[in-house]
């Protein structure tokens, strides 16, 4: 029998339909994550069609035009080859059960309990960011946006020596979380200045514009949020130019020039999965879902913005 997986079947419906089994070692999934921004985007149908390609996860079904099965935050216990008995994070949708070839299962270390390792993917991305961003020792660096990706590349930040960083979110409540991950917070109205690297997160235009504007002297400003379709009015005409700024994209789907001569995808995945193993980052985790409940949850997680990373946890299968 074909395993259930999570199809959205258009903008903003779901449900758990068969889907394949795929190819490769058979793993038993335990919990899987949503990663709110990239899903909502899905789920929503806001996929530009030039990036329906790029886009693609690995076990994907479907196009981003519906029907289609999407996601790339499993963790599950391997069944069979050299990892049976194992624990392992996969690139791969919401689904109960599924084969992969075995190069593109991580194996887990052992001190990081599998209910943490849905924020892998997370955490790979802003490990990516935190690189292309160039931020360095002693740097003052801001980061727009407390969501799951801001939250992890300011844990990453303030572990440079002497670096001072600030998480800024428009949610008050979002200081707890800072301060978890030995963080400064600070609302929009109260954003420092004069910072030498802004990585901004929070997809939107307000965002990205206090991001040109707390920039100090040819400082970078880093871009990590994806827009999907919006369009992005900005604010160019100010000292954007006086200042000399840079606007720099990120994207996990390639590891940085200086660094792909000897980093490789598999490399910074089990690196990301390293950098997990401290219990403080369980604060990201804000709710979790059985399978079972997930067509029916769903449009509700992805719609809260005190979301965070939501887990789903698999019965026995």
């Amino acid at each position: 029998m074909n395993p259930l997986a999570l199809w959205c079947t258009g903008a903003k419906s779901s449900e758990l339909r068969p889907a394949k089994l795929g190819q490769g070692v058979l793993v038993r999934t335990l919990f899987s994550g949503i990663s709110r921004g990239t899903e909502r985007l899905v789920f929503e149908g806001r996929v530009p069609e030039t990036e329906w390609s790029r886009m693609r996860a690995p076990g994907q079904e479907g196009e981003f035009s519906f029907p289609v099965k999407f996601g790339y935050c499993a963790v599950g216990e391997v069944l069979e080859g050299e990892l049976a008995g194992s624990q392992a994070f996969a690139l791969y949708p919401h689904q109960e059960r599924f084969r992969l070839e075995q190069d593109m299962l991580f194996p887990l270390p052992s001190n990081l309990p599998a209910e943490r390792a849905v924020l892998a993917a997370n955490m790979e991305t802003a490990l990516n960011v935190l690189w292309d961003s160039a931020a360095s020792a002693g740097d003052r660096i801001a980061i727009i946006g407390s969501g799951v990706l801001g939250a992890l590349i300011g844990y990453l930040a303030a572990q440079l020596p002497g670096a001072d960083v600030t998480l800024i979110d428009i949610n008050p409540a979002r200081a707890d979380l800072a301060a978890e991950l030995n963080c400064k917070f600070a609302l929009t109205a109260d954003a420092p200045t004069e910072c030498d690297v802004v990585i901004h997160t929070s997809a939107s235009a307000q965002g990205l514009n206090l991001a040109l504007e707390i920039a100090g002297q040819e400082a970078t400003v880093l871009e990590a949020s994806w827009f999907g379709s919006d369009l992005v009015n900005l604010s160019l005409g100010a000292h954007f130019h006086s200042r000399r700024l840079r606007i720099v994209g990120s994207q996990v789907g390639g590891v940085p020039a200086n660094r792909a001569a000897r980093w490789s995808h598999r490399r910074r995945m089990l690196k990301a999965l390293d950098l997990l193993c401290d219990p403080a980052l369980d604060a990201l985790i804000t709710g979790e879902s059985s399978f079972a409940d997930l067509p029916s949850d769903y449009e509700k997680v992805l719609a809260n913005p005190e979301t965070l990373c939501h887990r789903i946890r698999y019965e026995t299968n």
